[in-house]
């Protein structure tokens, strides 16, 4: 969930209503549904709409009647927790599950080779027989299976620990399962081809890409003015042409017609209403005051042997003029030369002829998996291509074909982001998945059953995350039963070697990456996976959403500052932020001794908290008291702050290093993300999320400065000005508080109890504001009246 005031629905009226949510952000998403279903242009984006606004529809209903306790981790009644539940924007249940709904194409088509009733509790029931169960064996023997959604891999684990002799685990999984087998999809689905190489990743599957590119219709633009060019414009040149032989001493009609000119002028009149049937997109031709209309309104007059009044006649050499000053007289150099041209223009291909092409290539592909090699699929347009679609040959693939081509590709993570593939830390950790899941399968010596675990571990890393309150905490893959269940089967002497090698792999890919952005949830809890596999212990933390944080923090919030105490103390970014880190060490022993205490205390329960990192952050954060969104969100950047949400325990706890470019390298690409970011600022009508964005690459920039060698660290502000003169003047002027403030605190000075130093002239850089945000003053931007931001 995004926590930016300006977007976040307020669900959480007040901290005493979060027990659970209201609905009022469901009903505000079913609003926008439905208009758009009413009102959008594109049948397809109706289609979709129309299906977004039935799930909030269930929402609203299953809050409304009691079945929905949105804010719990078991949020659908009569649903366990290891259901995977059907979830919308903003982690919404919707009351179904995922693996709901009627009976998929390979499930009926199972049904009918089973010879059972096409149902599901009949194909989970022929699962268990003896033939059912060969036929899962063959499966995992094979490999020729997907996993799309984690209960597909169920009935899979059945048959595996059958044929291991677990005869009693398999009875007791099936007994688990049974109550929800005749709604919920157990049954793998068969598949073409055996999983992915180890190590390789895809963004998309070539099916994925082929439907992409199916979808792709011709640009209503572009095709208009290919038709102009093509079309509308010769034939404007064969009226002209007709009209010019009515020149005698240069005005139109000087020479009068003969009969073979009016019989021609039928000619083209006829053709107009051919051209005009058949070529429906360029309609200027029909405007009766555009220079065609008029030569043509014209020609219908004198065809019908009507003569032309004055007025027309005025008219009529008036365009005739004009057309002839603006291009020249057809046929001359001039003429000519514009015309072909525009007659070349409009030969090149159309885009979404050269999509249809990319789809065809990639339909001669495997369609479940990645393309090992992009290339043949981007190739420019073959002589054979040519003959088929009349593409010239040699056209190239435009850049929007070839992303989507190359989204396919499947490699090594560090190649996939090297080539562009993955261009952000959210689209990273969509991919993280696929390599947590191998590395967590290494754990299970049985070959059959390590590639099934990996199967499931990236569909598990698919499921979208509840909205969850009172610090409940998402459903981990060890809780789901056929996990459980397999457990005692990991025995993989290096899996915490390995879990740790590619722990540290992924976070130096994603700091080196993207160092000016914070890591996304979905990618900090794939790492935390690998935490916990690598039996680390090294905290990591989440973005907390502030339209419902009810002022509480779990320990690990608390450990982790801990950690970044035992790094970063007396550096630059401690100073910076007036952290005492000394006190924030001996608060977490303090507070590590109670909960300990606690823990061994019977008559404690609920979830645990950190008071005392709670009360630190809403002390710098000067939280009155009272609840707002913004009032959330300063809290919550204090504690980002005191954690450096995560950057301190990946290189402190988990050892990544800072790479080739070196920790002042990272700093300066942080910089240049904040410079891109405050050049959005001029005339943004809702500025508060960009200035959030950039106040988080400001702080991941102190942090890498603060790892850096004294005397890089000396020279850090006039590099960082050289960055800021590279950019438009307004981001020099709306930085220049942020850049006085690091050169206070880089010579030793300090920040006043506000945040600010020398009369205003340096500030600290946060993020979020309850009284407006000096960003966007005048002072800084040197633009007129200040506008006071929302919240």
């Amino acid at each position: 969930m995004d926590d930016d005031a300006e977007q976040q629905h307020q669900s959480i009226p007040t901290p005493a209503a979060a027990v659970t949510a209201a609905p009022s952000y469901a009903r505000t998403e079913w609003a926008k549904a439905f208009r758009t279903a009413l009102t959008h242009d594109d049948a397809a984006t109706r289609d979709r709409a129309v299906e977004r606004g039935r799930r909030w529809r269930a929402v609203l209903a299953g809050m409304a009647e009691g079945r929905l306790r949105i804010g719990s981790r078991t949020p659908v009644e009569g649903l366990p927790a290891w259901v995977t539940p059907e979830v919308v924007r903003g982690g919404f249940a919707t009351g179904a599950a995922s693996a709901a709904g009627p009976l998929q194409p390979y499930e009926t088509e199972a049904a009918r080779r089973f010879g059972v009733p096409a149902e599901r509790a009949a194909l989970f029931a022929h699962c268990l027989t003896e033939p059912g169960l060969a036929w899962l064996s063959d499966l995992l023997d094979s490999g020729h299976y997907e996993v799309t959604l984690p209960e597909e891999a169920a009935l899979l684990t059945v048959a595996w620990l059958v044929r291991t002799g677990e005869v009693a685990g398999a009875v007791d999984l099936a007994e688990t399962l049974e109550p929800h087998a005749g709604t919920v999809r157990f049954l793998p689905r068969p598949s073409r081809i055996p999983a992915a190489a180890p190590g390789h990743v895809h963004r998309r599957t070539v099916a994925d890409a082929r439907r992409t590119l199916e979808r792709r219709r011709p640009n209503e633009a572009v095709e208009t003015q290919r038709e102009a060019l093509a079309v509308r414009n010769p034939f404007a040149d064969d009226v002209l042409r007709h009209w010019l032989e009515t020149t005698g001493t240069g005005r139109v009609l000087d020479v009068a017609p003969d009969e073979d000119w009016y019989a021609r002028g039928a000619a083209l009149l006829t053709r107009r209403r051919t051209l005009a049937a058949e070529y429906t997109r360029c309609r200027k031709h029909r405007d009766p005051k555009e220079n065609l209309g008029i030569l043509i309104a014209a020609l219908e007059e004198s065809v019908a042997r009507r003569p032309l009044d004055p007025r027309r006649l005025g008219l009529l050499r008036t365009a005739v003029e004009a057309m002839v000053r603006r291009r020249g007289l057809p046929g001359s150099p001039r003429h000519a030369d514009l015309r072909r041209r525009q007659s070349a223009q409009a030969a090149l291909p159309s885009h979404h002829a050269l999509a249809g092409l990319a789809a065809r290539r990639l339909a001669a592909l495997p369609q479940e998996s990645g393309a090992v090699d992009v290339g043949p699929p981007t190739a420019e347009v073959s002589a054979g291509e040519s003959r088929e679609t009349a593409l010239p040959v040699g056209a190239a693939l435009p850049a929007s074909v070839r992303r989507v081509v190359e989204g396919t590709l499947s490699a090594p993570l560090a190649t996939l982001v090297e080539r562009g593939v993955v261009p952000s830390a959210e689209v990273l950790a969509e991919l993280v998945p696929q390599l947590v899941a191998a590395t967590t399968a290494r754990s299970y010596p049985d070959g059959p059953l390590r590639t099934l675990m990996a199967a499931h571990h990236r569909a598990f890393g698919n499921r979208r995350s509840l909205l969850l309150l009172n610090l409940e905490r998402q459903v981990r893959a060890e809780e789901l039963p056929w996990v459980r269940a397999v457990t005692a089967f990991r025995s993989d002497p290096d899996g915490d070697r390995a879990a740790l090698d590619a722990l540290r792999e992924l976070g130096e890919i994603a700091v080196r990456s993207f160092p000016g952005t914070i890591l996304p949830n979905p990618l900090v809890r794939e790492l935390a996976v690998l935490v916990r596999q690598a039996d680390l212990g090294a905290p990591l933390v989440e973005e907390l959403a502030a339209d419902i944080f009810m002022g509480t923090f779990s320990p690990k919030f608390l450990t982790s500052a801990r950690v970044a105490a035992e790094l970063l103390r007396g550096t630059l970014y401690e100073r910076y932020y007036g952290i005492d880190y000394a006190a924030v060490r001996d608060l977490a022993v303090v507070e590590a001794g109670r909960n300990l205490f606690r823990s061994s205390d019977p008559r404690s329960a609920g979830a645990r908290t950190s008071p005392g990192f709670a009360a630190l952050c809403a002390r710098r954060a000067e939280d009155p008291g009272s609840w707002s969104v913004a009032g959330n969100g300063k809290v919550i950047e204090q504690a980002q702050i005191l954690t450096t949400h995560n950057l301190a325990t990946l290189v402190h706890r988990v050892g990544i290093t800072s790479g080739p470019g070196g920790w002042d390298g990272l700093a300066l690409r942080c910089f240049a993300a904040v410079c891109r970011l405050t050049a959005r600022l001029e005339n943004h009508r809702r500025p508060m999320t960009t200035v959030k964005d950039a106040a988080y690459a400001w702080r991941q920039m102190l942090f890498h400065l603060s790892l850096c060698d004294p005397s890089e660290l000396a020279s850090a502000p006039e590099r960082l000005a050289e960055e800021g003169a590279r950019h438009p003047a307004h981001v020099a002027a709306r930085l220049a508080p942020a850049l006085a403030g690091l050169r206070l605190v880089a010579d030793g000075g300090r920040f006043g109890p506000d945040g600010s130093a020398e009369g205003g002239r340096a500030r600290r850089f946060l993020g979020w504001s309850t009284d407006g945000h000096w960003l966007l003053t005048p002072e800084a931007s040197r633009r007129g009246p200040a506008r006071r931001p929302g919240p």
